[in-house]
């Protein structure tokens, strides 16, 4: 069996009906829409549970400087918030392209 590369699939994709790769573009645009809208909202809430937890936001730390008696956890948690954040904006982006295809129309 032939190992599966980005050309071959392209290949075959090529050889679909007009009609066909529109329908598949346009269902996988909605699935992944879907799907990035899931991971935003998970990314938004842990974000929004470490600024109700210190009662600030990440920028407002980042200015501020972690405090003096900060223990290992906050550290820990600090790590995290950047990595939620960074996740935020990442779903946010992914969603933007993806609106953009999908503002040609979905075909259904």
């Amino acid at each position: 069996m032939n190992p599966v590369t980005i050309d071959s699939i392209e290949d075959k994709f090529s050889t679909l009906s007009t009609e066909e790769k529109i329908s598949v573009i346009s269902h996988g645009v909605a699935l992944r829409l879907s799907n990035w809208r899931k991971r935003l909202f998970l990314a938004q809430s842990k974000v929004r549970f470490f600024e109700e937890k210190y009662h600030t936001s990440l920028p407002e730390l980042e200015a501020e400087g972690l405090p003096n008696d900060a223990d290992r956890e906050m550290h820990e948690e600090y790590i995290l918030w950047h990595h939620w954040t960074e996740a935020v904006e990442k779903a946010r982006n992914q969603i933007i392209d993806l609106q953009a295809i999908a503002a040609h129309g979905l075909y259904r």
